[in-house]
């Protein structure tokens, strides 16, 4: 199945034709700001933008950062508020007369991970978290996803949430070398690993090509992994998603 997938960010809008067969980009992956603000109007524009690029007329899936609930935006991480309670699957279909599938930005890349990639074949309970802009979380049990986990949301004791606190943003902006970062991340991962206990934790996001940076600081019990698709699982997962949609 031929598929457009979108990965909307808190920086980039990115999106390619996906073989979900396969899990193969069958185009290079066409990538435009995020606009700010991101509101609704803005971000639909912006998708119509990447729909044309691709003289696109088929289905779409698309992740996007935020609790999805029957297409409806729950919450906003790193786009504008006004979108909580928007219906985006009629909002996105309107403007690119498309027939779109919506899910949490982080389950696209977990569902992409999970068939194509470092979780393929794993069994247990599954953690992936896209590190960039913020923090993104999938959670598997035996390749079923729990879905809009939201776990980068996590109150740590020092009253931060986790992406403010150990996002790629946030090494960046605080000039933090990646064993002070690691130091971080890995209080996260020890409060993630007392909540949900997994076998597998699969990083994905800008940080998973730099694994050899920041991986012999961590000290955890799971098996910490870099994601296989880097950038491209949130395209892949979105496609996905629409296929396995088509088949409930």
């Amino acid at each position: 199945m031929e598929v457009l997938g979108i990965d909307i960010g808190g920086s980039g809008v990115k999106g390619a034709l996906v073989n979900t067969n396969t899990g193969e980009l069958l185009t290079k992956r066409y990538r435009i700001p995020t606009p700010t603000p991101a509101t609704p109007k803005a971000v639909a524009e912006t998708i119509k933008t990447v729909v044309d690029y691709f003289a696109w007329k088929g289905k779409i899936g698309c992740g996007f950062p935020a609790i999805i609930q029957n297409g409806v935006a729950r919450s906003a991480a790193n786009i504008d508020n006004s979108f909580i309670g928007t219906d985006i699957v009629q909002l996105f279909s309107d403007q690119t007369g498309c027939q779109i599938h919506v899910l949490n930005d982080a389950d696209a890349a977990g569902y992409a991970e999970m068939k194509f990639g470092a979780g393929r074949n794993s069994r247990g309970v599954v953690v992936i978290i896209t590190v960039g802009t913020g923090i993104g979380t999938a959670v598997f049990t035996n390749g079923i996803l729990l879905p809009n986990t939201e776990f980068g949301h996590l109150i740590l004791d020092n009253q931060a949430t986790a992406e403010v606190y150990a996002s790629d943003a946030t090494r960046k902006r605080d000039a933090l070398s990646w064993k002070g970062w690691a130091k971080r991340f890995d209080k996260y991962l020890a409060y993630l690993e007392f909540l949900l206990s997994p076998n597998l934790i699969i990083i994905g996001g800008g940080v998973s090509k730099k694994m050899d940076k920041f991986l012999k600081y961590l000290n955890r019990r799971a098996e910490v992994v870099p994601g296989q698709l880097l950038n491209q699982a949130g395209i892949i997962g979105a496609a996905l998603a629409v296929e396995m949609n088509c088949k409930n």
